[in-house]
C-alpha cells in the first residue's frame, strides 16, 4: 500500500486537489488530507473540504509521496506554514516523491530543494522561479519531483503520479475507468 499526503491550506485549488486524490484513491493509494488549519478548508473557488488530519500529526508518518496543490492564497499559505516546509525537506533527503502543481513549486523553491533541477508551473509564477530550469511541458518529471502547469493538466499530473507509484499498467487500468485524454 503506498501511502500519499496531500497538504491542504486555505485558498488551495479545487481541481488540483480533488482530481489528484480521486485518481490516487482509485489506483489504490491510501490519500490523506492533511491541514494546515482545523475544521473545514475553504478553497479558492469556495470548496470547503474536511481534512482527514491536522498537518503537524501528519509530519511524523512515512510517506511516499507528499502532493502539494496550488491556488492562491493557498500556496503563500503553504510556504509560510513551518511544518511543511520541514516536511518537504525531509521527504527530499529520504528520496521519496515530492508533487508540486500550478503556483505550488513556489512553496518547493521556498524550501531550498530545487537545485539544478527542471520544472514546470503555471505561467503567472514563472519568473519567481528563480535560477530553475524551467519548461513549457504540462507535466515534468526530474528525479523524485514532478511538476506541473494547472488545474487544466490535473489529470495528466494525477496520473504521471499513479505511474511513478504503482507503474504503467496501473495507470492505464485507472484510465480505463476514467477515460482521460493523455
Amino acid at each position: 500500500m503506498k501511502n500519499v499526503l496531500v497538504a491542504l491550506a486555505p485558498g488551495f485549488e479545487e481541481i488540483e486537489t480533488i482530481t489528484v486524490v480521486d485518481i490516487l484513491r482509485r489506483a489504490g493509494a491510501k490519500v490523506f488530507l492533511a491541514g494546515t488549519v482545523e475544521g473545514a478548508i475553504e478553497g479558492s473557488r469556495g470548496v470547503r473540504i474536511l481534512a482527514d488530519m491536522a498537518l503537524e500529526s501528519a509530519s511524523s508518518q512515512n510517506w511516499d509521496l507528499l502532493v502539494l496543490p496550488g491556488g492562491q492564497p493557498g500556496t503563500d499559505n503553504l510556504k509560510k506554514h513551518s511544518v511543511v516546509v520541514e516536511l518537504i525537506q525531509k521527504l527530499h533527503e529520504e528520496h521519496k516523491l515530492i508533487a508540486a502543481i500550478c503556483a505550488a513549486p513556489l512553496v518547493l523553491q521556498s524550501a531550498g530543494i530545487l537545485k539544478d533541477n527542471t520544472i514546470t508551473s503555471h505561467p503567472s509564477v514563472e519568473e519567481k522561479l528563480n535560477a530553475i530550469n524551467y519548461s513549457q511541458e504540462r507535466v515534468v518529471v526530474d528525479g523524485n519531483i514532478i511538476t506541473s502547469r494547472s488545474p487544466g493538466t490535473a489529470m495528466e499530473f494525477a496520473m504521471k503520479l499513479v505511474e511513478l507509484l504503482f507503474g504503467k499498467d496501473r495507470m492505464e487500468v485507472v484510465n480505463k475507468g476514467v477515460l482521460a485524454k493523455l
